[in-house]
Order: C-alpha cells, then sequence, then structure tokens
C-alpha cells in the first residue's frame, strides 16, 4: 500500500526534488533555457524558501520525494501577489490526486500568508497543469510579471485569493 504525505522541504530533500523538476522538462521537451531548469534555486530549494511569507512543500511516496509545490512574494513586483512555484511531480503519482491537494495547501498558505493575489508561469506543454490551474479560478494574462528570470515560460496567469 502506497503511504503519500505533504509537508514542508527539509535540507536533505534538496537532491530529490532537484531531481523531479529537472527530469520534467525533457519527458515534455521544454526549454531548459530561461526555466526552472537553470533556474539557481533548484539545486538549493530547502535554502531557497526560508524567509517570511514563503514555503516549499514535498510530496513522499513511501518515504521517496516524488513532487513539491511553492509559494513565495512574485519577485519585483506588489507585495500583495504571491507566485506559485516549481509545482512538479514525478510521472508515478500523477492522475492519483495529488496535484489538486498540494494545490489547494499552497493556496492555503499563499492565504494564511495575507496574499491578495497568485501569479504563476508555465509552459504550453504543460496542458494538464494548466487546465487545473484555469479550473481553480486562474485566468490568463498577455505577458508576464515581475521578475522571474523564466523568459522561455509562455502562459501567465493570476487568480484573486481574497
Amino acid at each position: 500500500m502506497n503511504t503519500f504525505l505533504i509537508r514542508k522541504i527539509k535540507p536533505e530533500d534538496n537532491t530529490a526534488i532537484e531531481k523531479v523538476i529537472k527530469d520534467i522538462f525533457p519527458e515534455f521537451s521544454m526549454p531548459m533555457v530561461g526555466t526552472a531548469y537553470e533556474d539557481k534555486e533548484t539545486p538549493r530549494m530547502f535554502e531557497s524558501y526560508q524567509v517570511e511569507k514563503e514555503v516549499y512543500y514535498i510530496i513522499e511516496e513511501n518515504g521517496t520525494v516524488v513532487g513539491g509545490g511553492g509559494i513565495k512574494p512574485l519577485r519585483d513586483f506588489e507585495t500583495e501577489v504571491c507566485e506559485l512555484q516549481k509545482m512538479y511531480f514525478s510521472p508515478t503519482i500523477r492522475g492519483k490526486g495529488l496535484g489538486k491537494k498540494m494545490f489547494d495547501k499552497c493556496m492555503q498558505a499563499a492565504k494564511d500568508f495575507g496574499y491578495r493575489k497568485c501569479y504563476l508561469e508555465s509552459a504550453l506543454q504543460l496542458k494538464v497543469a494548466i487546465h487545473i490551474y484555469e479550473k481553480n479560478g486562474f485566468i490568463h494574462l498577455d505577458k508576464p510579471l515581475g521578475n522571474t528570470g523564466h523568459y522561455s515560460c509562455g502562459v501567465w496567469m493570476i487568480k484573486d485569493l481574497e
């Protein structure tokens, strides 16, 4: 029987979550430049989510890291807007409802931190994820907000949290 746990990231999770994140890019033929693949935070996920009003969660399956997602202030933008960041899952757990649970946990954290809006960037190749975002109240934007450094992402969305 598989046991799943969603919890806050620990330092020893860095290598495993970096692999989960980076393995998605060739799987979906996504660009590696200008994305989370080459983001300087990706190898240091624990260290990258340790200040106020930000959190990164890990999904464990039987003690193995199989996914993650987080909330952080949107860089170089209004303080009441956060960003849903680096939400990626191993193929072994997709379709089991865990993405929705992670999404809900991140949205609750954003509300608890006092953010009024949540922004995200994605890639056109991630059609299932985009559909989930749309179903949960995210609307498409014509251009990116803030300064994420992910210039190869072609999908920008925002949601009111109030």
